[in-house]
């Protein structure tokens, strides 16, 4: 892609991977985001905490994917997650980004939320998300806003482990962590990495769109796959 040359929709698309998110907790009803600051009027029965870390916290993306729903208040609270980090996974998401998964990482502090969902909206979540499996983490150590912190969440964690570059996982420089070991890079160098090596032939642009193709992005990710470091 030309230096002077603005990204296109779809490339613009991929490389806004993970998507703006409030820094504060927040209640999330169809498309509309309201700030809270109290858990006063929070009504968490029947829902199991899940941790989000990703595109998920992202209000855009909330009511895209929650869509159809019936219009019930989705908490999501600010949290802070210890002892993990925020690295990209060995796959091609349908979008024609590198996702992102969890990997442990031992004094790595990363922001994250815990979400609130209703049987349906974690039903509707799940079936967003074919590359992850709903795994339960012991996280003793997690700080959540507003509500007593749980000491164990629900996650989706990428079903092909995480992207090894150089030997080792990569975090996303667009989540600050405090105490990161792993190298980090952002989404448009990550693109580029895997670009490289999948198709060098290719543009980027022309790259990520290809990779809407279904069969092309399960191709890509079995390479990925192939030497991807497991989730610890």
């Amino acid at each position: 892609m030309a230096a002077n040359r603005q990204p296109g929709g779809i490339l613009a698309r991929a490389v806004a991977y993970p998507y703006e998110a409030p820094l504060r907790s927040f209640v999330q009803t169809g498309r509309h985001s309201r700030d809270i600051d109290s858990p006063e009027g929070l009504d968490l029965t029947a829902r199991e905490p899940l941790l989000a870390y990703g595109a998920n916290a992202a209000p855009s993306v909330l009511a895209r994917k929650l869509a159809g729903l019936p219009e019930e208040p989705l908490p999501v609270l600010r949290a802070e997650l210890p002892g993990f980090d925020v690295v990209y996974s060995a796959h091609i998401s349908l979008y024609g980004a590198v996702p992102s998964t969890l990997q442990r990482s031992e004094g790595t502090t990363v922001p994250a939320f815990v979400l609130y969902p209703s049987p349906d909206q974690l039903e509707r979540l799940s079936a967003t998300e074919p590359n992850y499996e709903l795994r339960r983490l012991d996280v003793p150590g997690l700080r959540t806003d507003l509500v007593l912190s749980p000491a164990a969440v629900d996650a989706y964690v990428s079903r092909h482990g995480c992207l090894d570059l150089d030997d080792s996982e990569v975090a996303l420089a667009a989540i600050e962590a405090d105490g990161r070991r792993f190298p980090s890079i952002g989404e448009v160098e990550v693109l580029e990495r895997v670009r490289r090596l999948l198709a060098p032939e290719l543009d980027l642009e022309r790259f990520v769109e290809s990779s809407l193709d279904p069969g092309m992005a399960a191709a890509r990710t079995t390479v990925l796959r192939g030497n991807a470091i497991p989730f610890a």
